[in-house]
């Protein structure tokens, strides 16, 4: 029975609506239920609706994971793949299920589930994040590994896919919790992740320490293995330019299509979407080119300064804030506008399918550049295209953290560590070419720029299988 949520709180300033799949609800005082035939309406009035609105991400996850199937398709169409090899490619390599029991601060047992879903490794070892979530679900993290694949490919580093979490809920565990959680996974799961065969990373609810633990417990049993992580505290072997990765990589994509246009960051307008790390780092970095960022958003609240914002004033002010409301160089806006704001450039930095069917038209920008992952839904793509608006798809403009990934593996695999010029700097070498890559691929089959960054990646796995010998 599909099922209808309004959440409706103080941290979100909109009653957010998504058509879900069957999904396991509490009934409680601060809920209340409506049943029409085949549809249930739910209205959630509690203080913790933001937790029961994972729903709704849910949700979006679902549209998301449904998108990166119908491009695989549509790649392996263009590309004229055997359907045999087809078939293959979207295999995983293998799945891993395991049981962690550990005892909690207060001396009860509690046992969790752990997955590791290793898709790809034609082109490399694995790679990918380890998320910490109550609602970790192997479909989910399946097609999860399979987009590690493509969007290693398509940075053109020798990586393949995987994906893995624990189904816990991490704000609800002690820091003691969470490191024997994180052992005891570690343990079940060494002999299948190492430095040539599958290299973990932070994801949703880890982070640098949670690498530091994995690091520790791994090379109880392999020795000294710093390279068995990324995403490591600098200390461990940690990358320096790693924490402004992701929104300096959104930055060089930026560059690089804008310049197929004879244009520049320098001057053009943008808004901004999202204000957490990737956000933050953009607009930062844009500030310093020149570029005017006119509207932000994240979840307290949005702004707009229609000669600018101060970024930095506005860095300061939500640090000491943890807040966009009440900042005094600019004025408030209502964040459900900021997506159809007048613009150059739009760069939506925080959930997926926030550009749909139902705003899609009335986007004023000219660029979107897909700095989160799956912002735009297919239809919503679709009636961009047909308006002309260029999209910089999620699967290369974000690719920027896993690159700089990449070079902490190289750096510890070395032992001789980088200074931050030479990771910025190859950076831009590796988002520049992969763009320019991505374009020859366009005009090749007479596409789009997220069918040519799926033809790009997928036919890079192709070969490199097709070269192993798959059949053999």
């Amino acid at each position: 029975m599909p099922v209808v949520v309004l959440v409706m709180t103080g941290w979100l300033s909109r009653w957010s609506l998504a058509v879900l799949v069957p999904w396991r609800f509490s009934c409680s005082a601060d809920r209340w239920f409506y049943m029409h035939g085949k549809l249930s309406l739910v209205l959630d009035f509690g203080p913790h609706a933001v937790c029961r609105s994972q729903a709704v991400s849910q949700a979006v996850a679902m549209n998301a994971l449904a998108g990166t199937s119908r491009n695989f398709r549509l790649a392996s169409r263009l590309l004229g793949l055997d359907s045999k090899l087809e078939k293959s490619l979207l295999i995983p390599f293998r799945e891993i299920k395991v049981e962690c029991t550990i005892p909690k601060d207060d001396g009860t047992l509690v046992s969790y589930v752990g997955f590791r879903i290793q898709h790809d490794n034609a082109r490399g070892p694995m790679k990918g994040g380890i998320r910490y979530h109550p609602e970790v679900d192997p479909d989910e993290v399946n097609a999860l590994a399979q987009l590690m694949t493509w969007k290693t490919a398509v940075a053109d580093i020798p990586y393949g896919g995987a994906k893995g979490g624990i189904g816990c809920s991490p704000r609800e565990l002690s820091k003691s919790e969470l490191e024997r959680l994180t052992r005891v996974f570690t343990q079940k799961i060494h002999d299948l992740i190492g430095i040539h065969t599958d290299v973990p990373a932070p994801d949703m609810g880890t982070n640098a320490q949670t690498m530091a633990w994995i690091l520790d417990e791994y090379s109880k049993f392999h020795g000294h293995s710093p390279a068995v992580v990324t995403g490591k505290p600098i200390d461990l072997g940690g990358s320096l330019g790693r924490e402004a990765a992701t929104g300096r990589g959104v930055v060089y994509a930026t560059e690089a299509l804008l310049a197929e246009y004879w244009k520049a960051v320098k001057g053009l307008t943008f808004v901004i979407q999202g204000f957490g790390n990737v956000g933050s780092w953009v607009a930062r970095l844009i500030h310093e080119r020149g570029g005017k960022v006119i509207a932000v958003s994240d979840v307290t609240g949005a702004v707009k300064n229609p000669n600018g914002i101060d970024i930095p004033e506005l860095l300061k002010y939500k640090e000491a804030t943890g807040s966009l409301k009440g900042f005094s160089g600019g004025d408030s806006m209502d964040p459900n506008e900021l997506l159809v704001h007048e613009c150059d450039v739009l760069v939506p930095c925080a959930l997926g399918g926030v550009i749909n069917k139902e705003n899609a038209a009335d986007v004023k920008a000219k660029f979107i550049i897909e700095a989160a992952n799956h912002p735009t839904d297919p239809e919503a793509d679709e009636i961009l295209s047909k308006k002309g608006v260029i999209m910089l798809p999620d699967i290369y403009a974000n690719a920027g953290g896993v690159t700089v990934s990449y070079f902490e593996w190289v750096q510890n695999i070395q032992g001789f560590m980088w200074d931050e010029d030479k990771v910025n700097k190859e950076l831009k070498r590796y988002m520049t070419q992969a763009f320019h890559n991505i374009k020859t691929m366009c005009q090749t089959h007479q596409c789009n720029l997220r069918m040519g960054a799926f033809t790009l990646g997928v036919n890079r796995v192709a070969r490199a299988t097709l070269l192993r010998g798959w059949e053999a």
